[in-house]
């Protein structure tokens, strides 16, 4: 079980955030997110019901390709291979090429949520 911090902040907060911390302003804190969403719509579309049920079925079944997991899932390959390569951009899995296929794995099985209305703020 692997837990993954992510948070929500406006793009507009996001940016004065990272220019802070490049300029040596504000150091981001051992616990805080490393993944960032612009708003919990954002969020929800990444980790859908339809995304948790493929997670699921993923740890469960252990597919040792993406073709095992298109039947297994009754997706399309190209629908899954995008829906996968979005939630590696975000760490939640990892594809890795083994034998000439590409096998699936879950890396993060809990999420922590993290924001509020004054999630960062810049002088």
């Amino acid at each position: 079980m692997k837990i993954m911090n992510v948070g929500i902040m406006s793009q507009e907060d996001y940016k004065k955030r990272t220019l802070s911390i490049v300029r040596g302003e504000y150091k981001p804190k051992k616990n805080e997110p490393k993944i960032w969403f612009e708003s919990i719509k954002s969020l929800s579309q990444v980790l859908s019901n339809e995304n948790q049920e493929l997670l699921k079925l993923i740890i469960k079944c252990k597919p040792q390709s993406l073709t095992e997991l298109e039947i297994l899932s009754h997706r399309k390959k190209s629908n899954l291979s995008r829906t996968l390569k979005t939630l590696e951009s975000y760490g939640i899995v990892s594809l890795n090429k083994e034998k000439g296929k590409i096998v699936p794995s879950v890396t993060a099985t809990d999420f922590k949520l993290e924001f509020g209305l004054n999630s960062f703020a810049c002088n």
